[in-house]
């Protein structure tokens, strides 16, 4: 599946039961591409950086190392299908305790694929994804 991205970065530490729900993949895509996202059908997606904040309340580490590729699956969600896209590479992860949408209203960007990520969404988020243009844009250390 995504053998021809770059290796990800390394997995987080064990994440503890109780701990994080929420989590945030900041993407470098380095070409423009049309991705055909489940549902959402062909979208174009520009050269760039993006955060997508994504969500479990169980299997948190799971999901993470999934997107991160270290288990393989077949597509499920619409990060899978924008994260096969040939030379895309997620460049870090953080967590956060606060709900999904609660974080993902506090990341910068614009909404580069209306309803991406957010088909459950009932917070009034447009998109789950955010396209932050280029990695200085993430500040120092990569921190949105």
């Amino acid at each position: 599946m995504r053998e021809h991205a770059p290796p990800s970065p390394a997995p987080p530490e064990r994440i503890p039961t109780g701990s994080p729900i929420t989590y945030r993949l900041f993407i470098h895509l380095p070409d423009a591409a049309m991705v055909r996202v489940g549902r959402l059908g062909a979208v174009h997606l520009a050269a760039g950086d993006y955060i997508y904040t994504g969500s479990a309340r169980r299997g948190l580490s799971a999901r993470v190392l999934r997107h991160l590729g270290y288990i393989r699956r077949t597509p499920r969600w619409h990060i899978d299908f924008f994260l096969e896209t040939p030379g895309c590479r997620v460049e870090r992860v953080d967590l956060h305790r606060e709900a999904e949408c609660t974080v993902n209203q506090a990341t910068p960007g614009t909404v580069p694929v209306p309803g991406f990520g957010a088909s459950d969404c009932t917070a009034g988020c447009h998109s789950h994804l955010k396209y932050t243009g280029h990695p200085a844009s993430w500040g120092p250390g990569g921190a949105a």
